[in-house]
């Protein structure tokens, strides 16, 4: 993810999507507001969603409190004559303080009316459905005529920019020949299953709950994987090769080993080695590693498949006590996250 605070938002995303559901049940259409683009300092970033019903209840935000109500207003004429509009707001330094900015930037917001038997009913319950299943989407919309397209990442054929949204989380106006068109990227939260549960486990638990990622700890061993220990965090007391193929390991899960036990870790790699999730760290020596990948070998890996395996895990800071261990082994998730990434195009 190159822009701050995607994945993160996806939840936010999510609950405003849901409660427009809800209100398409009751009333049979409602106002989606999207913000579609910023410049400067900006509280809600682009993708950013608020829903707006009949009677002036909304959920969400577009620009943590600054414009809600200009929107809302301009929500109530979308409502009652269907006409989608893309609105432009200045925010002032002044304003832009009581928001918590430290400038002053520019909003633009695209605020469309959804009913219950168009389009956009199908494309919101889509959203939402691929939330609750970690898939990730992308819609682009016309921002002239209202027309929207879903993508799936499993879709054969993407166009290269297309691909390219579901490693990165952006989205962003492309302005082409049939006007600006709007592609929002909605993807599931960055999502860390820690093997073992050790002490660098639970500094990393930390530093992963403040950075906004759900994190879950798996290791059979009960008297390590146990709630004292891990307080507010998801722990499962079984072996990584029963656990990880129910809970799955996505394109957004990044899996890090450091159970430091062979016949635990060993488990752990090789389910992470046949799926598609986006990080393999496992903590050890390299000495220790070249052990590990002629044991991987022997289960039939190849080299290019190891090399997936960071080993030694973490960015080289130099770190030693446990706590900068877990600092390198965020930073490294964190560049797995938000980093470059080489992407594949679908025939």
């Amino acid at each position: 993810m190159s822009e701050p605070g995607q994945l993160a938002d996806a939840e936010f995303t999510r609950s405003a999507l849901s409660a427009a559901q809800t209100w398409l049940e009751r009333d049979g259409k409602v106002a989606l507001a999207t913000v579609v683009g910023t410049w400067g300092s900006a509280p809600v970033p682009v993708g950013g969603q608020m829903v707006i019903a009949q009677d002036g209840s909304f959920h969400g935000s577009v620009s943590g409190g600054c414009v809600e109500g200009e929107v809302i207003a301009e929500a109530e004429d979308v409502l009652a004559n269907g006409t989608s509009e893309t609105l432009t707001f200045g925010v002032a330094d002044e304003t832009a303080w009581g928001v918590g900015l430290p400038c002053g930037g520019e909003i633009k917001v695209y605020i469309e009316r959804v009913s219950a038997d168009d389009d956009g009913r199908a494309m919101i319950d889509r959203a939402v459905t691929a939330q609750e299943t970690r898939d990730g989407l992308v819609i682009a919309t016309n921002l002239t005529t209202g027309k929207k397209t879903l993508f799936k990442r499993e879709d054969t054929g993407l166009d290269a920019d297309i691909v390219r949204r579901f490693s990165s989380g952006k989205s962003q106006v492309v302005e082409t020949a049939d006007g600006p068109v709007f592609y929002q990227a909605i993807l599931p939260p960055a999502r860390t299953i820690v093997i073992g549960a050790t002490h660098i486990a639970q500094l990393f638990a930390q530093m992963g709950h403040m950075a906004g990622y759900e994190v879950i700890v798996v290791d059979p061993r009960t008297a390590f994987a146990s709630a004292d220990r891990f307080p507010d965090v998801t722990l499962h007391a079984e072996w990584p090769q029963d656990i990880l193929p129910k809970l799955g390991l996505d394109p957004y899960t990044a899996v890090v080993v450091v159970a430091h036990v062979s016949h635990i870790d060993d488990e752990a790699l090789k389910t992470a080695l046949r799926s598609d999730c986006l990080y393999i760290g496992a903590l050890g020596s390299r000495r220790n590693h070249a052990k590990r990948t002629e044991r991987l070998k022997d289960a039939g890996f190849n080299e290019d498949e190891i090399g997936r395996i960071k080993c030694p895990i973490g960015l080289d800071i130099g770190a030693q006590s446990p706590a900068e261990i877990a600092i390198a082994i965020m930073s490294e998730v964190v560049l797995a996250v938000r980093g470059p990434k080489q992407v594949a195009v679908a025939a």
